[in-house]
């Protein structure tokens, strides 16, 4: 009953992180890859399997967890991907908190230091 809860919240976070992700605004883009982040741990965390009846520990005189049980497997790669996208959204933010120093805009579209607007085309040929 909650996987398909949790799967369409999931697809709602990669919508509302692409959607962002394809702003101009580097700070809209920076929240749009930590949504896109929870929403690939939320499906990890879905397709594990969501269940209370059985713990996900394996019986004495077993090789393999019951039926039914939780896949643990998941829930492990989740914690080591949050710790990961924790650290890649600090650093993103100390790397926008920067470019907007040094520039005093967070909009990619003013943020072409390298190819000046009033400069000429470089010619095509010889």
């Amino acid at each position: 009953m909650m996987e398909p809860l949790l799967a369409i919240l999931s697809g709602l976070f990669f919508t509302a992180a692409i959607y962002l992700m394809l702003s101009k605004f580097s700070i809209r883009i920076m929240l749009g890859i930590a949504i896109l982040g929870n929403g690939v741990n939320l499906l990890l965390f879905t397709a594990g399997r969501l269940t209370r009846e059985v713990p996900p520990i394996i019986p004495a005189g077993l090789d393999t967890l019951p039926q039914g049980a939780a896949n643990p497997l998941p829930q492990a790669l989740i914690l080591t991907a949050i710790v990961i996208s924790f650290s890649f959204l600090a650093f993103l933010l100390v790397l926008t908190y920067r470019a907007y120093q040094d520039i005093g805009t967070d909009n990619t579209d003013e943020m072409r230091l390298a190819e000046p607007r009033d400069e000429p085309v470089p010619p095509v040929g010889y």
